[in-house]
């Protein structure tokens, strides 16, 4: 990872901070009520990576997948079902970029990628079923929404390296927020956990991807 900053100049290296400085922001607000301030920190975490993207000439791909990513945090920075199918789509249709992104740029499966491949097909299989079940009236866009996230998945494998700890990190977040939604009761104490984990391992896991595509 230092690597790639290294690479960068001052001017990138400036929208990486403050880049970080936004999820930390957010990080501490966690537990505070919706407000402007606390939508704006989520927002520009990983809005500033698409900015990264495009200012290091990176693929285009990648910035619109982020930019994509951000909308999503927008959306899910609100409460209620409405902000939650508005991220659900915004993250979806990011998946599909990464997707497409990942397996236009990398070497293509091989023998090699069997056990990840397959590690990413179970993972998601058993996150599928799971969250389907419990889904409700949601479970048409959530096993959409999973589907994407095993292509991307399928993709990341394919590239190795900081990009595939980077969706490794992703996937996990969604793991994660998947089950505080649809498993975990709304009172549920463990959620002071998961809300967190998510947010860490979702930052890492974009920040991971865009210095890898970007080195």
């Amino acid at each position: 990872m230092t690597d790639a900053l290294a690479e960068f100049g001052m001017v990138e290296n400036g929208i990486a901070v403050l880049s970080a400085l936004a999820f930390a922001a957010y990080l501490a607000m966690l537990g505070q009520p919706v407000s402007w301030m606390r939508t704006a920190a989520k927002t520009l975490a990983v809005g500033l990576l698409s900015v990264l993207a495009l200012m290091a000439g990176g693929p285009k791909l990648l910035a619109l997948a982020l930019a994509l990513s951000a909308l999503g945090d927008a959306f899910l920075a609100q409460e209620g079902d409405a902000a939650f199918l508005g991220g659900l789509g915004s993250f979806l249709a990011a998946h599909i970029v990464y997707a497409v992104l990942f397996i236009s740029s990398g070497p293509g499966f091989s023998e090699a990628a069997i056990p990840g491949l397959l590690a990413v097909a179970v993972f998601a299989l058993g996150m599928g079923v799971l969250m389907v079940r419990k889904a409700g009236p949601l479970a048409g866009p959530v096993a959409a929404y999973v589907l994407a996230i095993a292509v991307m998945g399928l993709g990341g494998v394919t590239l190795g390296g900081l990009v595939l700890l980077g969706v490794v990190a992703f996937m996990a977040s969604d793991a994660i927020l998947g089950s505080e939604k649809f498993l975990m009761a709304e009172t549920s104490p463990g959620k002071r956990l998961t809300r967190p984990a998510v947010w860490v391992l979702y930052f890492a896991g974009q920040m991971l991807i865009t210095l890898g595509l970007l080195a």
